[in-house]
């Protein structure tokens, strides 16, 4: 008779992974008495699965500022103790599409947007506020800028910060380096990254173990 595993509320998708015999990935949402827990789960059965999603999760932690759950391998959590469910589930994603054959590194608070040829630059304010910056004449800084911002807001459902249209804050007034490191290379296109969620989660459904020899 089979083991019945409580794996919580499926929030996020990978339906075949590039990186390990199209098998698919899932990201999945428990409650706990500290705060949600999210954890990364395939029911495939081949040899290296289990090291897969283990590697998923650790990548997590390295690229989005997730902690991995005490005692677990596959279980994370973020140190606030906050939800960020929209960040989480692009940080899953992200850490998906790394190569295991590639050290994970963390991406910089400061980046080069090529539509404007600028280069774009956040800076944590305190109390989960960040505040972006870009170089180059003024000529339409500030739209690029407010743009860039509005990108972090849609994938990490952030508030706007308090000096406005240039900032970015997160409700739970803790810092997030890394996860907005990580947000901000989708920010500058923001569009192309919610069409792309929007055909893999057309296309994909998790599969069970007998699928997945």
């Amino acid at each position: 008779m089979g083991e019945t595993i409580e794996l919580g509320r499926r929030i996020e998708l990978v339906p075949m992974d590039p990186h390990f015999h199209n098998i698919s990935i899932a990201l999945n949402r428990q409650a706990s008495g500290s705060g949600p827990v999210f954890q990364v789960h395939s029911y495939s059965n081949r040899e290296g699965a289990r090291q897969r999603v283990e590697f998923v999760a650790r990548a997590m932690a390295l690229l989005g500022g997730l902690e991995l759950v005490p005692g677990e391998t596959c279980k994370l959590r973020f140190p606030c103790r906050a939800e960020h469910l929209f960040a989480c589930r692009r940080v899953f994603l992200e850490a998906c599409k790394v190569d295991p054959s590639q050290p994970v590194e963390p991406r910089p608070l400061q980046i080069l947007d090529k539509k404007s040829n600028r280069t774009i630059t956040v800076t944590s304010q305190g109390n989960g506020i960040y505040r972006l910056a870009a170089d180059g004449e003024e000529l339409d800084k500030a739209s690029r800028i407010e743009a860039v911002a509005n990108g972090l807001m849609k994938l990490g459902q952030i508030q706007v910060g308090v000096s406005g249209a240039d900032s970015v804050a997160f409700a739970c007034g803790q810092a997030h380096d890394l996860l907005v490191g990580l947000l901000l290379v989708r920010a500058l296109n923001v569009r192309a990254v919610l069409r792309e969620q929007e055909m893999t989660a057309s296309r994909g459904v998790l599969s069970a173990p007998s699928a997945q020899k």
